[in-house]
């Protein structure tokens, strides 16, 4: 992961030009991490570009399907909960009266109910749903959207993989590189775009910092490097590492990037459809940065762990992801972008059917539910069905593995890629089967 927050150098040895312009309130608020993450480029290399980008969007701790997009209502009360259910866009196909938007919308997503995530533990289920394999502790799985920096490298001078929000279990190496190394893991920007002070540092000057002054400080940095090079006769090794600092700063400065992460230079009515939410706000960045040069970006969302008071959480929680992601879909279509943009929303996995003692849902191993949409997705389609509880698939289930070969396959990475891990084993990158029906 490419932390945006990169901690101060101790000893005197790597007390050197850096650490001054920290000091002295120069590049260290901003360029140290885009100086990592321009390294990880140089490694990365540019590939070819590819023609699909992703949105993931990722609600951590298990979001019930039973009380979204797979209700029981002729279930117990027990199993049914406190929410009713509404007609969709589909004939003969009901979400909770908790859904409106997909509802409305359900003819333009995918919806499956069939997902089998055969894990039921946090913390592996970000591995595994993020991966597409079962958590190994003598091998660290790559999450998708690092496989996409290895393979399809830099578009644009926006790293190719962005995570917005700080919302991945990383105990078991969620949504992190694994054996692809730091050089392909996430440009993570934390903080809520809602928020009207919300900056991304590195890419957003700070407060009160105009470009000129940006401008001053890198002059002032020119020169310190040249007596330093000067003095330590390494003119060579420092002109490398100083070519990081210069591309840094032309990221800075660099009016594309300013506008990636602007949110208002969105119509207000357009940003109101997102809903003005962490989530909402989040799902519209997402968009602009894969307009703006971006591949691959994973949206983070908290809090579905509901173990207690389900209902009453998820009567907070639901609205912000039933807004956005039916805007998100909606926004790429009208912008063009849906066919070449893969949309997807993913959670640990399901919840119990039976509602426990505290008026809550716990971790349920083997049922679940996904959406996706875009890239050649069917739209309209509901694959699947669980049993009259909700508690298991009835007839053909996929798994987290055939998730996984159905994204690689939509974004154009062949399953059958080789990569090599750190101590030279070659590791396949996929063993799942692609979900035949997604692919229309």
């Amino acid at each position: 992961m490419l932390n945006l927050f990169p901690q101060r150098h101790q000893n005197c040895e790597q007390t050197s030009r850096r650490n001054f312009m920290l000091q002295v309130g120069g590049l260290g608020a901003m360029g140290l991490g885009l100086d990592q993450a321009l390294r990880a480029q140089a490694v990365a290399g540019n590939q070819p570009a590819a023609d699909v980008n992703c949105i993931l969007i990722w609600t951590r701790g298990g979001t019930s399907h039973h009380d979204t997009l797979d209700p029981k209502p002729e279930a117990s009360a027990s199993v049914r909960g406190d929410f009713s259910v509404i007609d969709t866009a589909l004939p003969g196909v009901q979400f909770t009266d908790q859904m409106p938007n997909f509802a409305r919308q359900a003819n333009t997503f995918a919806t499956v109910r069939n997902l089998n995530p055969r894990n039921g533990a946090h913390g592996a289920a970000d591995t595994i749903m993020m991966s597409g394999r079962r958590f190994n502790p003598a091998v660290h799985w790559p999450c998708y959207g690092s496989v996409v920096v290895r393979e399809q490298g830099y578009r644009t001078t926006l790293p190719p993989f962005i995570q917005l929000g700080t919302n991945v279990d990383q105990r078991f190496g969620g949504g992190q590189p694994g054996h692809l190394g730091l050089s392909c893991g996430a440009f993570v920007v934390p903080g809520n775009p809602a928020d009207d002070r919300f900056q991304v540092r590195d890419v957003t000057p700070p407060g009160g910092m105009s470009l000129d002054r940006l401008s001053r400080r890198q002059q002032a940095l020119s020169a310190i490097n040249s007596l330093q090079q000067t003095a330590d006769n390494k003119a060579d090794a420092l002109q490398a590492l100083d070519n990081y600092y210069q591309n840094a700063f032309s990221i800075i400065t660099s009016p594309a990037t300013q506008e990636a992460f602007s949110l208002d230079q969105e119509e207000a009515k357009l940003r109101d459809s997102y809903g003005r939410t962490e989530l909402g706000q989040s799902c519209l960045l997402a968009r602009r940065l894969i307009e703006a040069g971006t591949r691959f970006v994973t949206v983070t969302s908290g809090g579905w762990d509901t173990h207690t008071d389900n209902f009453g959480r998820l009567k907070k929680l639901l609205p912000p992801i039933d807004q956005a992601y039916p805007a998100l879909v909606a926004d790429l279509k009208d912008r063009g972008m849906l066919d070449n943009t893969l949309v997807i929303w993913l959670t640990d996995f399901g919840r119990t059917p039976t509602i426990n003692s505290a008026a809550g849902r716990d971790h349920w191993s083997s049922a679940g539910m996904f959406c996706m949409a875009g890239a050649g997705t069917p739209a309209g389609l509901v694959l699947g069905q669980t049993d009259e509880t909700g508690a298991r698939p009835v007839g053909p289930e996929c798994y987290p593995e055939d998730v996984a070969a159905t994204i690689f396959r939509r974004l154009g990475i062949p399953l059958d890629t080789v990569h090599v891990a750190p101590d030279g084993r070659p590791i396949v990158l996929c063993d799942g089967e692609p979900i035949a029906e997604l692919l229309g």
